[in-house]
């Protein structure tokens, strides 16, 4: 493979991997249930609107999710890994939906890893600007939340010193090695496909 594709490759999964990720925070942010007002939501629904929109008559929201933005993330995920192969000289047509498969897991991964860092900014955020009103620090808070929320409950009280976070690591790492790894192993995903996870 030649240079200039295999930095066409770069630009490509670089560029495609910021708007999917932009696409699943629009997904994540009505999940926890966002401030819609926020500057950063508005950034994030304006730059997914064109394509959400179309697809939003076709699928309709359920019980409160936005299916219209997941389906549109998985889409993403799977235009990117069909061009990256193509790319490469494979010829993706006969096995669409195995690509299809390891879009969705991809996106999973994905998913998780927003609430991973998010978790890691908000720790961060809490030893050097507790209680920050910028928008951003207020948007990562709600996305943490509502995972941090069922550790709290179940933790006890350590007199102001929140140990849920801990937990919430635990348990994303635990999903991600063992569950996404396992079915990423156990669908064939392709290592030249792994900058998706």
């Amino acid at each position: 493979m030649s240079g200039f594709i295999e930095a066409l490759i770069y630009i490509i999964q670089t560029l495609g991997s910021l708007y999917l990720l932009i696409v699943l925070l629009r997904f994540i942010l009505q999940l926890v249930r966002a401030d819609f007002y926020n500057p950063l939501s508005q950034f994030i629904v304006k730059a997914t609107q064109p394509l959400v929109t179309p697809l939003r008559r076709i699928i309709p929201g359920f019980a409160g999710l936005d299916l219209a933005s997941l389906i549109l993330a998985i889409l993403v995920q799977l235009l990117l890994m069909i061009v990256t192969l193509t790319l490469m000289g494979y010829n993706v047509g006969g096995f669409i939906l195995q690509l299809l498969v390891w879009s969705m897991i991809g996106v999973t991964s994905l998913f998780l890893k927003v609430f991973f860092f998010a978790l890691i900014i908000s720790v961060i955020l809490s030893w050097v600007a507790p209680g920050s009103y910028n928008p951003g620090a207020q948007l990562v808070n709600q996305i943490c939340e509502p995972l941090l929320a069922p550790f709290r409950k179940l933790l006890p009280n350590l007199g102001g010193l929140d140990i849920s976070p801990i937990f919430a690591f635990i348990t994303i790492n635990l999903i991600d090695r063992f569950v996404i790894g396992g079915l990423a192993a156990s669908t064939g995903l392709p290592p030249m496909l792994s900058p998706f996870l």
